[in-house]
């Protein structure tokens, strides 16, 4: 069986992982979390990151953050992972789901600015598959209407917006480290703070509300209860493992890179003659290998598709069903169709993407795509 995902381990995790239990300090916030933080703020540039347990976790805290309140609106996509819209439903908003491009799942920014209302709280950009947003058009209509932007990155480390790292250009950005991503520690993730008047507040939630890491620092006498939080910190384990990936991290890129390149190359002809959907690159935008996906002509065709390749020993997974859609908000969703968010959930079939993915694995995939195919009417 070639698996859907495979974790690619460089070798270093076992021993600093190790180093962190002969260490005896394996609570959030030690030395391996603040090494993976400033590894982060270095390389991309980031003003301030803060580790956490996972990407949801960093969402719910975008979410406190801009202060969301009962009624406030939120403006993302449909097309996403449920927990881009869970962090802002937990503080009672409303989320106004906008449709994707026709040429690329990610939102459609030319449908942002007619959503907008005096409600309107914020628009949460997502890089679905590590494919930037069109940023400039999102941070100008944000602009006009006084309006905040969280950037959902949890695919797109290593991925540029016209050079600049995503994740770093609205006030707020948000990472995971889950298994299935390019660099993981099981379950990770991390929020960047781009607007330096959240900063202070970040970290005092980030500390359950509390002022500790100030104490810690110096900066105060004894620490107290100050503002609302939690337990978002990951553990010394998590972060010690993490900071062997990052290290790890161009060596792990150029794999996932090549295995991208030659699923497009595997598969360039089925595009041209129509008989294949395939991934669209804005000249804008990177690609960082996170995933490569194919469309097909029908939810049947994906169906059947899905079956012969697991019959060859083959897991390819289809991804996000509409949220707009979904059993949770479908009722509270204002009904407007979304074509497009639709058809990328009835049609959209992710490959096998990871790491240690041979060339020969590859194109034995690529071979059962188009054994099918021709097999097909």
């Amino acid at each position: 069986m070639i698996d859907f995902n495979v974790p690619y381990l460089t070798g270093n995790e076992y021993r600093y992982v190790n180093e962190a239990v002969q260490r005896n300090k394996l609570s959030g916030n030690g030395q391996f979390t603040q090494r993976c933080q400033a590894w982060m703020e270095k390389r991309y540039g980031f003003q301030r990151v803060l580790l956490t347990t996972s990407c949801t976790d960093a969402l719910e805290m975008c979410a406190l953050l801009l202060d969301i309140q009962p009624g406030d609106e939120v403006i993302m996509p449909s097309y996403t992972f449920v927990s881009t819209a869970n962090a802002f439903v937990l503080r009672g908003a409303k989320i106004i789901f906008v449709d994707s491009r026709k040429d690329h799942p990610g939102m459609d920014e030319e449908g942002v600015e007619e959503l907008i209302t005096p409600r309107t709280k914020a628009i949460v950009a997502v890089h679905y598959a590590g494919v930037a947003c069109d940023m400039d058009k999102i941070m100008a209509i944000a602009g006009a209407h006084g309006l905040k932007v969280v950037e959902d990155a949890a695919q797109a480390i290593e991925s540029r917006y016209k050079g600049r790292p995503l994740g770093g250009i609205g006030h707020l950005g948000t990472f995971s480290f889950h298994e299935t991503k390019n660099v993981q520690c099981g379950e990770g993730g991390a929020l960047v703070v781009n607007d330096p008047s959240m900063a202070a507040r970040a970290e005092v939630i980030w500390e359950k509300g509390t002022n500790r890491a100030a104490f810690w620092r110096g900066e105060v006498a004894k620490y107290n209860w100050v503002d609302v939080g939690s337990s978002y910190l990951p553990s010394e384990i998590n972060a010690a493992f993490l900071l062997a990936q990052l290290e790890g991290i161009d060596a792990i890129q150029a794999r996932r890179i090549a295995n991208w390149n030659a699923y497009a190359e595997g598969l360039v002809d089925l595009f041209r003659q129509g008989r294949l959907g395939g991934p669209f690159l804005p000249g804008y935008a990177t690609c960082n290998g996170h995933l490569f996906h194919i469309l097909c002509r029908s939810l049947e065709e994906r169906t059947a598709l899905v079956q012969y390749l697991r019959e060859r020993g083959i897991m390819a997974v289809f991804h996000y069903q509409s949220l707009h859609k979904s059993p949770f908000y479908a009722h509270k969703h204002d009904g407007r169709d979304l074509p497009m968010s639709d058809l990328y959930s009835d049609r959209l079939l992710r490959l096998p993407l990871f790491a240690a993915l041979q060339t020969g694995q590859v194109e034995q995939i690529t071979g059962a795509v188009r054994s099918f195919l021709q097999a097909a009417p």
